[in-house]
């Protein structure tokens, strides 16, 4: 894909779908199940300004910044909502069937917690997201799926 995505002759709006159709969802596979913490979203934007880069010919030695990048690339930094999204919709998925996965999803099984600091679940990072307010907002949010769309929708619209 080198080729094609870093060709001058294909015009960068082509260029930039070939790489959302082929190369990004390689990168998000499974991403419906990460707990995204500030350390993995700046590796996954640097990935994705590594990738426009590529694409621009841009060395990496040059002294550009990511806001001049974007613009020459005509477009926004996507990958976070578009893995955040895609999170909210398997949550929501896994919510309203009510089984074993629910449990797990939510972290609320019996047992002793384990000994230091405790993992961030993924609930946590959707309610921060959505800016839900508690976990259990966003989980009663889940049953009606137009409200669950709506929330889901107004979070990408603010694009954090």
């Amino acid at each position: 894909m080198k080729t094609v995505l870093t060709n001058k002759n294909i015009s960068i709006r082509t260029r930039r779908r070939a790489l959302e159709c082929y190369i990004e969802p390689i990168l998000m596979y499974g991403c419906e199940t990460w707990t995204i913490s500030k350390q993995t979203q700046k590796k996954l934007e640097a990935t994705e300004m590594w990738f426009l880069g590529g694409m621009l010919r841009i060395s990496w030695t040059a002294k550009k910044t990511n806001d001049t990048v974007l613009e020459e690339a005509h477009t926004t930094r996507l990958l976070i909502s578009k893995i955040r999204k895609r999170q909210a919709t398997f949550f929501g998925h896994v919510m309203r069937r009510e089984k074993l996965e629910n449990l797990v999803t939510t972290g609320m099984l019996e047992g002793k917690r384990s000994r230091g600091k405790q993992r961030e679940k993924l609930i946590e990072g959707l309610t921060d997201w959505l800016k839900a307010g508690k976990s259990l907002e966003a989980i009663e949010a889940t049953k009606d799926r137009k409200k669950w769309r709506t929330m889901i929708a107004n979070a990408v619209k603010q694009g954090t």
